[in-house]
């Protein structure tokens, strides 16, 4: 969501501000799995486009629902409870259009989003899934065709053929929780010395970084009581990162940031967390942000 991208950004940009996610390069979706979404305004194609349903009856609801919401609007901005209520339709439904590429959002946290139509992206819908495939792939590898039909809300047999459109690309890898694939471009990155990671960063809910699916989280996370902490059935926590890999989770009421550890961190380390929570770019904070820490 466009709070928690915010500080998705602030964990990987130096100098971001509250508005950065209000910036023109930035576009808001209704993404995989009809969450929100913020992303490049340029690959608009790619998350969209790239979803769009294989099958027959789905593909008709998702080009009816746009045509409506467009004869509706004419050019105008409607909260999509409006937009809903005027179509006859539950405003959730509105959603299903995403995939055509036609549907933006402004996200307003509980206030209700607001939606407006732009022209559909001149890409062919093929190779936008293609180039989603890629850049999962890229993101979140090693992993498998079925990891990525969860993850992008598409049919299993839509997901593996994307898959098979890239094998060319792909090289096979066997990892603890079983066979997946990797990018073949990739492979260097694999193969090379770690970079030094930063020492501390709060990943905020949903971050890319543990969007994962399936037993590839097993791969992030091999203790199975942490993964039920970091992937809880509602409302995850964001995770806390500390020296590249996840210590704990971490979440914030207003200007307190409770902080829950997997294991103990030195002096260093707390700092580091504590002066990473006191950076973040919160736009509804005046004052300090105070950390509990819950060992």
């Amino acid at each position: 969501m466009p709070r928690a991208a915010l500080l998705s950004i602030h964990a990987r940009v130096e100098g971001t501000e509250p508005s950065t996610w209000e910036d023109a390069s930035l576009a808001q979706l209704w993404g995989p799995r009809h969450h929100a979404y913020v992303i490049p305004a340029r690959d608009l194609a790619v998350f969209s486009l790239g979803r769009l349903p294989d099958e027959a009856g789905a593909l008709r609801v998702a080009e009816d629902l746009a045509a409506r919401v467009s004869g509706l609007l004419r050019g105008a901005r409607m909260t999509y409870g409006e937009a809903g209520r005027a179509l006859g339709e539950h405003p959730n439904r509105l959603r299903y259009a995403a995939p055509t590429g036609t549907i933006l959002i402004r996200w307003e946290g509980a206030r209700q989003p607001t939606i407006w139509m732009v022209p559909r992206p001149a890409v062919d819908p093929r190779d936008a899934r293609l180039e989603l495939t890629r850049r999962y792939l890229h993101i979140f590898g090693p992993t498998t065709a079925e990891a990525f039909a969860q993850w992008a809300g598409i049919s299993p047999h839509g997901s593996v053929a994307a898959f098979g459109g890239l094998r060319r690309s792909l090289t096979p890898v066997r990892t603890p929780v079983g066979d997946s694939w990797i990018l073949t471009s990739d492979e260097p990155a694999f193969r090379a010395p770690p970079r030094p990671a930063a020492s501390a960063r709060l990943l905020p809910s949903g971050d890319a970084y543990f969007l994962l699916q399936a037993r590839d989280r097993e791969l992030l996370v091999p203790n199975a009581s942490h993964r039920r902490a970091l992937w809880t059935p509602r409302v995850w926590p964001g995770g806390v990162l500390v020296d590249g890999e996840i210590a704990g989770t971490w979440r914030r009421a207003l200007g307190t940031v409770t902080i829950q550890t997997w294991r103990r961190l030195s002096r260093a380390a707390r700092d580091a967390v504590e002066a990473e929570a006191s950076s973040l770019p919160l736009p509804d904070i005046q004052g300090r942000v105070v950390v509990r820490w819950d060992d």
